[in-house]
């Protein structure tokens, strides 16, 4: 499940909407692949499992209108992450676009369409993790992470989540 969304109550989202910030949709069909640990050393030979998505023309206009007036995106997940950063026009745009994507995300990363996430505290040596660490900093994440054991927070699917800016 895309579980960084569960967050989101509908009471949540109707006062997010009431403020005047457009929430668009992305398909995600989230695979096992999500949760399978990295077991190399060298990020480059890892090879990331495909998941489906799928864009439609009314979210990337939503998304493209907000990046053309220099408006925040804030993005709900990793895997969301990873759909939109698989859609990218040359010009920095996200185009529609329904497949799939294999695109593995880890430091250094230089994101095109995310300028905020939101997501999930993850398990070491995750993909989601590093996806988080190339857009945070590997340094202020991992102190992120300490806090989080200290104070208790809860990890995985149904656990806390993070606003990473």
């Amino acid at each position: 499940a895309p579980t960084a969304g569960l967050h989101f109550t509908p009471k949540l989202i109707q006062k997010i909407e009431k403020k005047g910030i457009k929430i668009v949709p992305v398909i995600l069909h989230i695979g096992l692949g999500t949760f399978r640990p990295v077991e190399v050393e060298d990020l480059t030979k890892h090879k990331m499992d495909s998941e489906f998505f799928e864009i439609s023309q009314k979210s990337a206009d939503v998304i493209n209108k907000a990046l053309t007036g220099k408006r925040n995106v804030f993005v709900v997940g990793t895997s969301t992450t990873r759909a939109l950063e698989t859609s990218v026009t040359a010009e920095g745009f996200v185009k529609a676009n329904r497949g799939w994507t294999d695109k593995f995300i880890y430091p250094p990363y230089e994101f095109k369409i995310v300028k905020k996430l939101i997501t999930n505290f993850h398990m070491p040596e995750s993909t989601l993790i590093m996806l988080a660490a190339a857009f945070a900093d590997t340094d202020l994440l991992m102190k992120s992470y300490k806090k989080a054991i200290k104070e208790g927070y809860r990890f995985l699917s149904y656990g806390d989540a993070m606003l990473v800016i």
